[in-house]
């Protein structure tokens, strides 16, 4: 579990396994939806990965398209949730 981890660490790290689980490269503000990187499955996979990974729960208002749209928002998701805390 990753803990204490700046924005730009998320980024980096949510990227990786992106890169990991597609086969391709997620800059920051690629859109997953358009690009054809996000299927629902794997949407919910992400959910998952992001509240293990972080120790955040993602769930009510959080889970709408626009947090999990690009790398970038997701890590602005994971950073909210966690000053929420």
């Amino acid at each position: 579990m990753s803990t204490g981890v700046d924005n730009g660490q998320v980024e980096a790290d949510l990227a990786a396994f992106l890169n990991e689980r597609t086969g391709e490269q997620w800059p920051g503000d690629r859109d997953l939806f358009a690009d054809g990187g996000l299927s629902s499955l794997f949407a919910m996979e992400l959910v998952v990965h992001l509240e293990n990974t972080y120790d955040v729960t993602v769930a009510g208002p959080d889970l709408q398209l626009a947090n999990f749209r690009t790398v970038t928002a997701m890590a602005d998701l994971v950073q909210r949730l966690r000053e929420a805390r």
